[in-house]
């Protein structure tokens, strides 16, 4: 059973940052296309960022575009969501995600295997 953990969340004044982690169990993560999602109370989960498999593929939603970067590090099974000059807008229950079988990234949360239980990220202003 494959199983994600996120950390790296809590409490961040306006134009702040935070660095999220999502550790991935077992000895498939270079395999999987990884993304980051969110869920603000009220609101459907949206995506904000993913990374293929490879690392060569990268999208952001246009709402975190040059604030946020998501990267991989293999040697760790971790993915993580470095996360700059925060709104509170931006404040949410933030989940990672993985997509098996040597996938693309991926902006919808179908085309996503696995789920973390997810992290809270509030933003004060």
């Amino acid at each position: 059973q494959v199983q994600l953990v996120e950390s790296g969340g809590g409490l961040v004044q306006a134009g702040g940052s935070l660095r999220l982690s999502c550790v991935v169990s077992g000895r498939t993560f270079r395999s999987y296309a990884m993304g980051w999602f969110r869920q603000a109370p009220g609101k459907e989960r949206e995506f904000v960022a993913a990374i293929s498999w490879s690392g060569g593929n990268i999208y952001y939603a246009d709402s975190v575009k040059g604030r946020c970067t998501i990267s991989r590090d293999g040697a760790k099974n971790t993915v993580y969501l470095q996360m700059n000059s925060l709104k509170p807008e931006d404040t949410a229950v933030y989940y990672c995600a993985a997509r098996k079988s040597y996938s693309t990234a991926a902006s919808l949360a179908d085309e996503y295997d696995y789920w973390g239980q997810g992290t809270q990220v509030t933003v004060s202003s």
